[in-house]
């Protein structure tokens, strides 16, 4: 019986640095870390931007007194939002809403040419001006008197209808400043559409009944 050939043990290798698989598993744990460390420290990093100090609403003058310096993390978003790295630049004005703290939207602010709103103050039942306060948003309902030759026992008002949808407050008249008696008309200044002023003006001067409904959602006064 012929004996067997006993198989020869393969000795294992050092790996060498010509390995090209060694080589890119290197520059991967390499680059790893590298994009780590830079993720980390940009992370780390804040930016000043500008935050609301209080309510903004559009057509008003935005001035240094309105503004809080915060420092934030804001990625590529940065240049999205006014920067405090410089100081506030001269004839600004907010052009959209601004709630407190927020920070300020470059594109919410402008020039004095770019404001698309005009105020314009109503009187309103006391009961229509409750919770509002300036930054409410509200829908302006107007009821103007009936046409002439209604009959006696007609209505003296034709009927509501919406006029504005979604306009803001700018300034609400306190209720400690309009006398003594609860039931007297409150004023209140409402941010018309430019294009819609006229209107407007125009049923105030027919003597129609001017209601402002609050839509949901919106900003109200807090309870005293």
């Amino acid at each position: 019986m012929s004996d067997l050939a006993t198989p020869t043990a393969s000795r294992l290798t050092r790996p060498s640095l010509r390995d090209s698989r060694l080589i890119v598993g290197v520059l991967l744990v390499l680059a790893s870390t590298v994009l780590g460390a830079v993720l980390f420290a940009r992370a780390g990093q804040t930016v000043p931007m500008y935050a609301a100090r209080g309510q903004l609403v559009p057509g008003q003058a935005l001035t240094a007194a309105d503004l809080v310096r915060v420092d934030v993390h804001l990625g590529d978003t940065g240049p999205a939002y006014l920067s405090a790295k410089e100081p506030l630049g001269a004839d600004l004005w907010v052009l959209r809403e601004v709630r407190p703290g927020e920070l300020i939207p470059a594109s919410g602010v402008g020039a004095r040419s770019a404001i698309t709103v005009q105020p314009v103050t109503l009187l309103v039942d006391p009961t229509s001006a409750a919770g509002l306060t300036m930054g409410s948003v509200v829908d302006v309902y107007v009821n103007r008197p009936a046409a002439k030759g209604a009959g006696a026992g007609g209505p003296d008002l034709a009927g509501p209808e919406r006029t504005l949808a979604a306009v803001t407050v700018g300034r609400v008249e306190e209720a400690a400043r309009v006398g003594v008696a609860s039931t007297s008309p409150r004023s209140v200044q409402v941010l018309v559409p430019i294009e819609a002023v006229k209107g407007l003006v125009a049923d105030v001067d027919l003597g129609a009944k001017i209601t402002l409904v609050l839509v949901p959602g919106s900003v109200t006064k807090a309870p005293s």
